[in-house]
């Protein structure tokens, strides 16, 4: 063993030591690799940041300013309504439907993205429907993360894959974009059978950490001093009611504590900041927020209906587009020395005040006619939009980030026309995938789906830099011999096998490197070992780096992968709860990925 074989493995250590104890955070381990390196002479300077220009990275940051222009613009929200009215009330249909179409987003954009968009409307459904949020949301997650594997933009990995098989052999035939598909469709279709089979066997029946529903719930800060303000109910009113009325003919605050957020029509006509002079009538549907039992007697006391969940008002008052927040009132407010009925704050800002903070009192009775001082504070309820549109403004600061985003609907057809174009680039005309999603990406700032700001804004800055001091690891890794000498190693120690075992032993040894480090570490050391190992055993080493850039998707069994992160809390999940439904789902992935890559492939 050479001294710079020696250096190099000495380097992988630290570098796997640091993912693991997390002493630092993983993009520092990318910088201190692009240092480290040049500086023990394994890789030239040129080499050490040739990673921040290389074609993954280009296309991974180019692959989330589309996925963000897509967001931005709600054309997933709208894909999720049209996909979510066939769900009907069956668990296994409706986790079919969430996971199959979380997966095929997935194919296209961040898989943490994909889950984090469609996280609150699978929570509103298992309120709808009764079902436990815990057995939705994990099936979600997993076919999230296996849905990466789809295409070759779906996950880092395969974005990476291409570019790091050069590093072995500079004239490797690269993958196409579709090249993976075949084997991504027979994973989901697996998972998917995985769940409906056994789901409930292996996944726990909690409600996770979210209880009630809508916009209504107060983040944990909120509920230290708000208490029980912010539950939401949706009232029908029969249609021999008459009116129409005023909210402020029907005394329904002074009465009874509970406030009218909003006012659907017979006409399909939504208010969700309606005021006093604002009128009902028989067969409208409102959402009142209050204590239960008061909204209770106030339903009873006019005869109308409560209904057990939000319906009318599902969409708009769902997590995913309202919410509340506390504002403060700074000393040069207009609002100073004023009501805020005086002031007509609803039909200014489009939200509903719910209370009023001041000197450690809440006030919920008569908050409109208040008279408002410096250092107030108002609990408010409304649409995301809105509270960002009243962020802007002098006068109110908000005590927490404001949630969600305004939606420029106006400009879906560019940000869905940009996508395609990208595709077509690469499909079509064979342009490189960095050009084309990079094509793609400028496209939706010229039509202003997003702002250049908003897109530099969107990119995962600590991702970019962990593949950009990765890739150079790599590089030393091959250049120096170390990945030949590991793989002789490894070859030795198994002796003559067969391509199929080595592949499958290539497999277990990405499945497992990729739960304890970063998926994207995984790819770049493990596909020059994986081509080394696969020339000596005679088999064909770009399918042992394919093996590589899927079974860099196999880590279900601990929360380490950051779409299980994400749905950890949510769905009440513990470490143990991944572990009995992962360990299932990790040899079923490992089977089925062999057998997909013996079909389509051949082996």
């Amino acid at each position: 063993m050479t001294l710079p074989i020696m250096l190099v493995m000495g380097v992988l250590c630290l570098a796997i030591l640091l993912f693991i104890f997390e002493w630092v955070r993983v993009d520092v381990v990318g910088i201190i690799m692009m240092i480290i390196l040049p500086l023990l002479g394994l890789v030239t300077a040129k080499e050490a940041i040739s990673g921040l220009s290389s074609n993954a990275v280009v296309s991974i940051i180019a692959v989330i300013i589309i996925g963000a222009g897509l967001d931005k613009t709600g054309a997933m929200n709208s894909l999720a309504r049209v996909l979510l009215k066939f769900a009907g009330k069956s668990e296994s249909r409706i986790m079919v439907l969430i996971s199959g179409t979380v997966a095929f987003i997935s194919s296209f954009m961040q898989n943490i993205g994909a889950a984090a968009l469609f996280m609150p409307a699978a929570k509103r459904i298992c309120r709808q429907t009764n079902i436990p949020v815990s057995r939705i949301l994990m099936p979600m997650g997993f076919c999230a993360i296996i849905g990466g594997c789809i295409t070759l933009i779906g996950s880092s990995p395969l974005i990476l894959l291409n570019d790091v098989m050069k590093i072995s052999d500079p004239n490797v035939e690269p993958f196409g974009l579709f090249a993976v598909t075949p084997i991504g469709i027979c994973l989901i279709i697996a998972a998917l059978g995985y769940f409906i089979v056994f789901g409930r066997f292996i996944l726990p029946a909690g409600q996770g950490d979210e209880e009630g529903g809508g916009a209504g719930a107060l983040s944990s800060k909120l509920e230290q001093t708000y208490h029980d303000i912010g539950t939401l109910f949706e009232i029908e009113i029969p249609k021999d009611f008459g009116g129409p009325r005023s909210l402020k003919e029907c005394e329904i605050r002074p009465m009874f504590f509970v406030s009218v957020v909003a006012i659907a029509s017979k006409g399909h006509h939504t208010n969700t900041a309606p005021d006093m002079n604002d009128t009902i009538s028989g067969g409208d549907t409102l959402a009142v927020e209050g204590p239960a039992e008061l909204v209770a007697k106030m339903a009873k006391s006019f005869g109308w209906i409560v209904k057990e969940d939000l319906d009318v008002f599902a969409e708009a008052l769902s997590p995913n587009n309202a919410g509340i927040m506390e504002a403060i009132i700074t000393p040069r407010s207009e609002l100073v020395g004023r009501t805020l009925r005086a002031f007509t704050f609803r039909k200014k800002n489009g939200v509903n005040p719910l209370a009023i903070f001041r000197e450690n009192k809440t006030y919920v009775a008569g908050i409109s006619t208040m008279v408002l001082q410096p250092g107030d504070a108002l609990l408010l309820m409304g649409p995301w939009e809105k509270f960002h549109y009243l962020k802007d403004r002098k006068g109110l600061v908000f005590t927490e980030k404001v949630q969600g985003e305004i939606v420029r609907s106006d400009k879906v057809k560019y940000a869905v026309g940009s996508l395609v174009m990208a595709l077509v680039m690469i499909l079509g005309f064979k342009v490189p995938l960095a050009i084309a999603l990079l094509a793609g990406a400028i496209t939706m700032v010229l039509t202003k789906v997003l702002s250049i700001d908003e897109a530099y804004e969107s990119v995962d800055w600590m991702t970019v830099f962990l593949l950009g001091g990765l890739i150079p690891l790599g590089i030393a890794f091959e250049k120096t011999g170390a990945a030949r000498l590991i793989a002789e190693t490894i070859m030795g120690a198994i002796g003559s096998v067969s391509p199929l075992i080595l592949l499958t032993v290539i497999g277990l040894l990405t499945s497992f490197f990729t739960l304890v480090a970063s998926n994207v570490g995984a790819t770049v050391l493990m596909v020059p070992l994986a081509m080394n190992m696969a020339n000596a055993a005679g088999a064909d080493p770009r399918i042992a780096a394919l093996v590589v850039g899927i079974a860099c998707s196999n880590t279900f069994i601990l929360p380490t992968h950051q779409v299980n992160a994400l749905i950890m809390r949510p769905g009440g999940y513990k470490t143990l709860d991944y572990f009995r439904a992962g360990i299932g789902m990790t040899v079923l992935y490992l089977v089925v990925m062999m057998a997909a890559i013996s079909v389509f492939f051949g082996i």
